[in-house]
């Protein structure tokens, strides 16, 4: 005959059952696929301010952009972290130079009392053809008659602080010795320019000898050379 079953046993079962059951679902409950959608907006937070750091930097470097394309090839500096270079500020522009005073119309006739002992060399006569002054001092012109005879104090070798001389010979003749160029005889019609600073002698001339001497600027300096 079977046994029948003790009433306390369901009742274990039961009980048994129901924390069971409970215990289940507890734990369970974290293996939910809601875990996940709860977790999905974080990570939707985070990517979004992610991508609003990322458009910042992209509005930055636009902003910065002309900044470095204008300190030259920097890159390569401003990686390194070398002081950017600043663009030079623009130079003022320098004062136009002075002009020179303006000329007038001149006109020098020949007279023999024009022929004065006062000038450059004791031993020669000048006929001052009025240039200097009508040029404020730009250059001057005159006619050179040489006094006769050549002493040693002609021959003495000198060189001329000037820009410019011009000599030309209208009668007679000269003999000149300029360095680098040896010994020139100069006769009527010959012209010579003798550059700024060359050292020359005057060795010898005819006792009518007559020249047109043209420098600039109109005061200049002479000084004896050994």
């Amino acid at each position: 005959m079977a046994k029948r079953a003790s009433p306390s046993t369901p009742r274990r079962r039961k009980a048994r059952a129901k924390p069971k059951s409970a215990a289940v679902r507890k734990r369970g409950a974290p293996a939910k696929k809601a875990a996940p959608a709860r977790k999905a907006p974080a990570v939707r937070k985070r990517a979004g301010k992610a991508a609003v750091r990322k458009a910042a930097v992209r509005k930055v470097s636009a902003r910065k952009a002309p900044v470095r394309k204008a300190a030259t090839s920097g890159a390569g500096r401003k990686a390194a972290g070398a002081t950017p270079i600043r663009k030079p500020a623009a130079r003022k522009a320098a004062p136009p130079a002075a002009r020179p005073a303006p000329q007038r119309f001149t006109v020098s006739h020949l007279r023999e009392e024009d022929f004065q002992t006062n000038g450059l060399r004791p031993y020669a006569r000048y006929r001052d053809l009025g240039i200097a002054e009508a040029t404020g001092g730009l250059a001057r012109a005159h006619v050179i008659r040489m006094i006769p005879p050549v002493t040693e104090d002609v021959r003495q070798r000198h060189a001329h602080t000037v820009d410019l001389q011009l000599v030309y010979v209208l009668k007679g003749w000269m003999k000149n010795e300029f360095a680098g160029h040896g010994v020139q005889m100069m006769e009527a019609g010959s012209c010579w320019l003798q550059p700024p600073g060359i050292a020359h002698t005057v060795l010898d001339y005819s006792d009518d000898l007559e020249v047109l001497e043209v420098i600039v600027p109109a005061d200049f300096d002479t000084s004896l050379v050994d």
